[in-house]
């Protein structure tokens, strides 16, 4: 089992907790290597353009694709696709691609990310902007406008699919380099309208159909949704073997309602809903033969209950204990504070559960430094952005030393103005101290050394 917890904007924020599933039969040998010191790296993002190797004849002719008119949205934007129409950055884009050229920023920007080699590249999937139409299987090659959000520069392509084949160019190189790099990380989001159960409980107004629980029918799309991604993963040739259910599943902007009622003290129902998705997802893996992992949870870093929010103690300790582990579920210590720290919640939840929580490990699947607050713009300056590194970097060192961690994901390498938290800034310009701060840990990692500070990473 595994166990996954999202860093923060400023630290940690999301759990999980993985079982073992199905799997197609594309899945290329790992390459055998004694494993490096402290957690592996993982980075969350979705463009293709940046995402295919910069080896020569690995990157995909520009203009290759025709210009979307609409953005896929982030696990960040649960307002949905925005329409784009005639959107000058997209157009403006799309004409300098067709004429054969790219965006020299875009170029500098994958050179930098095939130069972090991370373990596992985290992509997002949008089952809302996906598959509007029930009676259209879902766009998993959709035109996506390749901004970040309505930031330029901007480079179209053909949605999952494109990720995927750019995916695939960097595990041909890293193969060649005898590594095993860039496997892939699958989180889904977005509830179609058409899928979405009646509103009820204690929902916020004008809560969109995106976010609320999945109704009968959306669990037969939702199962349709996997098994195509899978035949996808197939038949670009890159394996698919780490799954998430849902993301954020603690949160009303993704999966609401949270509670039964708004009074206080009403139970969570969240719990509940998602283990309907874990297991649907566990059977379709199952059933696809081979061996997967699920991560469980995908927790946002909430420490305590309210109308719109579950605890990440109170989430596991309602977890089904099917979906957690075959043991009888503990009860949390009575009377104990919930740590602040959303890891050590985690673990401290986990380990109530008795043996099979315990057993299981960590994933830190959201970290980054810079606005303090979603939505909130960063603060402008270079000792701003130092400081950032440095409480990043604190974080890291911290969860080296923590056996049970076993990944840490930036979110995201290009800057999601929704979150800004990113490596670099949305239109491509600007390198933060935190690159530099990733660079020297997967240096490190790979020379088998660990980092003697924060200032060291920081540098």
């Amino acid at each position: 089992m595994l166990a996954g917890c999202g860093g923060a904007r400023s630290g940690a924020g999301r759990a999980g907790a993985s079982r073992t599933g199905g799997a197609a039969g594309t899945a290329v040998p790992p390459v055998e290597a004694a494993p490096p010191p402290g957690p592996g790296f993982g980075l969350t993002e979705d463009n293709a353009g940046l995402l295919w190797s910069p080896a020569p004849a690995a990157a995909p002719a520009a203009g290759s694709t025709t210009a979307a008119t609409a953005l896929t949205p982030t696990a960040a934007a649960p307002a949905n696709a925005a329409a784009l129409a005639g959107d000058p950055a997209s157009a403006a884009v799309g004409a300098t691609a067709a004429a054969g050229g790219e965006p020299t920023a875009f170029v500098a920007a994958r050179e930098r990310l095939t130069a972090l080699r991370p373990t596992y590249i985290r992509l997002l999937v949008d089952w809302a902007a996906l598959q509007p139409d029930p009676n259209r299987p879902p766009a998993l090659d959709a035109a996506v406008s390749g901004c970040a959000r309505t930031v330029g520069p901007c480079v179209p392509y053909a949605g999952l699919r494109d990720e995927l084949r750019a995916i695939a160019s960097q595990q041909r190189a890293a193969r060649a380099r005898g590594e095993d790099d860039f496997r892939v990380v699958l989180d889904v989001f977005g509830v179609p309208g058409w899928a979405a159960h009646d509103p009820s409980g204690c929902e916020a107004g004008g809560a969109p159909a995106f976010a609320r629980a999945i109704g009968p029918r959306g669990l037969a799309g939702y199962r349709a949704l996997i098994e195509s991604v899978l035949a996808l993963g197939a038949s670009e040739g890159v394996a698919l073997d780490w799954w998430s259910p849902w993301n954020e599943p603690n949160d009303a902007r993704f999966l609401s309602p949270q509670h039964a009622s708004c009074e206080a003290g009403s139970p969570t129902v969240a719990p509940a809903v998602y283990a309907r998705l874990a297991r649907t997802m566990g059977s379709v893996l199952r059933a696809a033969g081979g061996g997967r992992t699920m991560l469980l949870g995908e927790l946002s870093a909430v420490a305590t209950d309210s109308p719109h929010r579950t605890s990440i103690p109170s989430f596991v300790a309602a977890l089904p204990q099917d979906v957690l582990c075959s043991t009888l579920p503990s009860p949390p210590p009575a009377g104990a504070p919930p740590p602040r720290d959303p890891v050590a919640a985690l673990e401290q939840a986990l380990d109530a559960r008795g043996d099979c929580g315990r057993r299981a490990s960590v994933w830190v699947t959201e970290a980054g430094a810079g606005a303090e607050h979603p939505g909130r713009a960063r603060t402008a300056g270079a000792g701003d952005e130092r400081a950032g590194c440095l409480a990043l970097a604190a974080q890291l060192l911290g969860w080296e030393h923590d056996p049970r961690v076993g990944a840490v994901f930036q979110y995201s390498f290009r800057e999601d103005p929704a979150f800004p938290v990113g490596l670099l800034s949305a239109d491509l310009a600007h390198v933060y101290p935190a690159y530099g701060l990733w660079s020297r840990y997967t240096q490190n990692r790979a020379r088998g050394e660990l980092p003697a500070s924060g200032a060291a990473l920081c540098a």
